[in-house]
C-alpha cells in the first residue's frame, strides 16, 4: 500500500496562525520536507512535533523527490511545507505534487494560511476574480510583458515582491498603470512589523522611490484591475492634449500632470518616457 502526500499550509509569520488540523498532520507523518529546515524546526518545535526533517528546495528539488517519492510508494507519510503559508504556489512544491500523482500516492491538502488570500482580504480592493503572478521577472522583455498584462487586465492582480527591488517594481507599475490605478502593498503580513500602505500607485510608490519607506521583510502588493484606472488615465491624456494646444514645452506639461494628478514629477516623467519609446517602434 502506497503511503499519502499531505500539502501542509504553514504560517506565514505568527506561528498561532497554524491549524489545529496541520500539528495533527506534523506530528503524525513519517517525514517533512521542507523548503528551510531551519525556519520549519522552529514551528515544529511550536507546536510539539518531531517528524525527521528532509531539504526540499529549488536547488535540490530534483535529486531529493527521488528519496521522498520512493519512501511515498512504499507506504511513508510525509508532508510537503513551504518557507510559509500554502505549499506547490510559487514554490517547487508543485514538482514534488506531480511526481506523488504520476507515482499513484495519494496526495492531501490541509488547507490554512496563504499570503495572497490573507492580502486580498485586507486589500480593500474589488476582487471578483483575481490574478497571481508570484514574483514578476528581474529584468528584460519577460519583465515588460509582465507588467504590460498587469496594466491591461480588469483584474486585480496579486504579486509578490522582494525589499532589493520593491521601489523598481511600483516604479514601474506606475509608469504602465497610470499613477492613478489603486494599489495595496502589504510587508510582513502576521509579524511584529507588519505594515500595510493603501493608495494610488502614484502616492503609494512616492515614498519607495525616494528611499523613505521601509524596505525590510516581505511584501505583497495588490493592484487594482485597469477599470479602476481608466476614468484617471483617461483624465491624463486630456490634461497632455491641453498642454500640447497651448505650445507647452514638455517640462509644462509634466509639471502641469503632476500637480493635477497630485504625483511627484518623476512617476509622469517616466509615463512619459514609456510613451516615447513605444511611439517610437
Amino acid at each position: 500500500m502506497t503511503g499519502r502526500l499531505y500539502v501542509v499550509a504553514t504560517p506565514i509569520g505568527n506561528l498561532d496562525d497554524v491549524t489545529s488540523r496541520a500539528t495533527t498532520v506534523l506530528r503524525d507523518v513519517d517525514c517533512v520536507a521542507a523548503e528551510d529546515t531551519r525556519r520549519t524546526a522552529i514551528l515544529l518545535k511550536h507546536i510539539g512535533a518531531s517528524p525527521r526533517l528532509v531539504s526540499y528546495r529549488e536547488e535540490n528539488h530534483a535529486r531529493a523527490a527521488k528519496g521522498l517519492i520512493a519512501a511515498l510508494v512504499d507506504g511513508a507519510k510525509i508532508a510537503l511545507v513551504s518557507d510559509a503559508g500554502t505549499p506547490a504556489i510559487s514554490d517547487p512544491g508543485v514538482a514534488l505534487v506531480r511526481d506523488a500523482i504520476a507515482a499513484g500516492v495519494d496526495v492531501v491538502p490541509i488547507p490554512g494560511v496563504s499570503a495572497v488570500t490573507a492580502v486580498l482580504s485586507a486589500a480593500g480592493i474589488s476582487c471578483g476574480s483575481f490574478r497571481f503572478v508570484g514574483f514578476l521577472a528581474r529584468s528584460g522583455r519577460r519583465r515588460k510583458d509582465e507588467i504590460k498584462r498587469i496594466a491591461g487586465s480588469d483584474e486585480a492582480t496579486v504579486l509578490f515582491e522582494s525589499p532589493h527591488r520593491i521601489a523598481t517594481t511600483l516604479g514601474d507599475l506606475a509608469a504602465a498603470c497610470g499613477a492613478a490605478r489603486g494599489v495595496c502593498v502589504a510587508r510582513e503580513v502576521t509579524k511584529v512589523h507588519e505594515e500595510w500602505v493603501r493608495g494610488t500607485l502614484g502616492d503609494v510608490a512616492d515614498p519607495f522611490a525616494k528611499g523613505t519607506a521601509t524596505v525590510r521583510g516581505e511584501f505583497v502588493v495588490v493592484v487594482a484591475g485597469a477599470e479602476a484606472g481608466a476614468d484617471a488615465d483617461a483624465g491624463a491624456d486630456a490634461g497632455a492634449d491641453a498642454g500640447a494646444g497651448a505650445d507647452a514645452s514638455d517640462r509644462d506639461v509634466i509639471d502641469a500632470l503632476a500637480t493635477e494628478l497630485g504625483v511627484a514629477r518623476r512617476i509622469v516623467y517616466a509615463v512619459a518616457n514609456r510613451l516615447r519609446s513605444r511611439w517610437a517602434r
